[in-house]
């Protein structure tokens, strides 16, 4: 496959001076319908809400290595939980959560204190805890206990923001993101809850049993969300905004964004439904041989070039989408593609970060143990 062309700089021209498409170029860019101005959406900045002050934690040293890591800048409230579960457990905070089957893990390991006794010193942190459908804007702190890889991690739409909100996984059953809230603290109650209401509706007695038992720590979490003036619904003020910038869904559901000026010049749509590209791609996969599948790639192919024309007039998230979406499906037919798409996006949109832990994890994309100090401590 041809490999993409960097595309030009960012700059007021890309607003003003856009290539005349051929009539055929035009027709392939109309799949998904004409384009909506997204502009006047974006136009307000999602707040997240005031907190309390933190007591000391941000400011250790095991504090600082997690952001040095990481390369991510952390919310408050992964600090604020942390406390919470040093109160619960002070020999184990990263267990204190574990009557609910959850435990803390990734950045929470460093503040643990677990990388000080690794044999390599140098870890790939990019690869601890990232499942296999975790796109780079996801990064893993909590884990439910069992064998549907479910977990709940930050997303951010940018490696230099806060994050957006708590998303949620099963690994084992596909690449769906779920919002669950804005801060750690929702997430795990709106988690909890929703348990709940399906063992009612399951009419389980051992459910009913275990239902009440967590309802102390369910308190718990309501009193110091409140203290510290964190919302505690599945949807915020904050994601309500930035659901108004979303340009696609994408495969996995949690939806992109990306500037888009008042000229709506930042994306374009993709000339294939959703459906449509997952039978693509499906063919692909399921293609007997090489000249068959050869030919399966011809329609992604051709999206690649206008991915190409897109990058040229600045409409960068067209191939962020596609880049995406191939991630999703999850092929390694698909990496090269993608290794085309996304780091090229991810490098227009200033979002470099993402590429690097997009490389690596397709390096040794895996089903298996995401854990990357379990092998190396001693």
């Amino acid at each position: 496959m041809t490999p993409l062309l960097l595309a030009c700089p960012l700059s007021s021209a890309c607003g003003t001076a856009r290539r005349s498409r051929t009539p055929e170029e035009g027709a392939k860019m109309s799949g998904r319908g004409k384009r909506k101005s997204r502009s006047a959406r974006q136009g307000c900045d999602a707040k997240r809400p005031q907190v309390a002050p933190l007591s000391s934690v941000p400011g250790d040293a095991l504090a600082q290595d997690v952001e040095r890591l990481y390369r991510l800048r952390m919310p408050p409230d992964f600090y604020h939980l942390w406390e919470f579960c040093g109160r619960r457990n002070p020999q184990s905070p990263q267990d204190a959560l574990g009557e609910a089957g959850l435990r803390l893990v990734g950045p929470y390991d460093i503040l643990a204190g677990r990388h000080r006794s690794a044999q390599n010193r140098e870890p790939n942190y990019f690869l601890h805890w990232r499942y296999f459908y975790d796109p780079p804007e996801l990064q893993t702190v909590l884990v439910v206990l069992g064998e549907s890889q479910q977990h709940l991690g930050y997303y951010r739409d940018s490696p230099d923001d806060l994050p957006a909100f708590i998303g949620e996984n099963e690994a084992a059953k596909g690449c769906q993101i779920t919002q669950m809230g804005d801060n750690v603290f929702a997430a795990v109650l709106l988690l909890l809850e929703r348990r709940r209401r399906r063992r009612r509706r399951r009419r389980e007695p051992a459910g009913r049993k275990h239902n009440a038992s967590l309802l102390p720590l369910e308190e718990e979490l309501r009193t110091a969300a409140k203290a510290l003036g964190y919302s505690l619904e599945q949807k915020s003020k904050g994601m309500k905004l930035r659901a108004k910038k979303v340009v696609a869904p994408t495969f996995h559901g949690a939806g992109i964004v990306v500037p888009v000026d008042k000229n709506d010049v930042g994306y374009r749509e993709l000339p294939e439904t959703d459906a449509a590209l997952k039978r693509i791609c499906q063919s692909i996969v399921d293609a007997g041989d090489d000249a068959e599948r050869l030919k399966a790639f011809a329609p992604l192919q051709e999206m690649t070039t206008l991915v190409q024309f897109a990058n040229d007039e600045c409409d960068y998230g067209m191939g962020y989408e596609l880049g995406v979406d191939l991630f999703c499906f999850g092929s390694h037919y698909l990496y090269k593609v993608v290794l085309q798409l996304l780091p090229l996006a991810y490098s227009l949109l200033k979002r470099s970060l993402f590429g690097e832990i997009l490389e690596a994890h397709l390096s040794s994309r895996s089903r298996d143990t995401v854990d990357q100090l379990e092998q190396l401590c001693s």
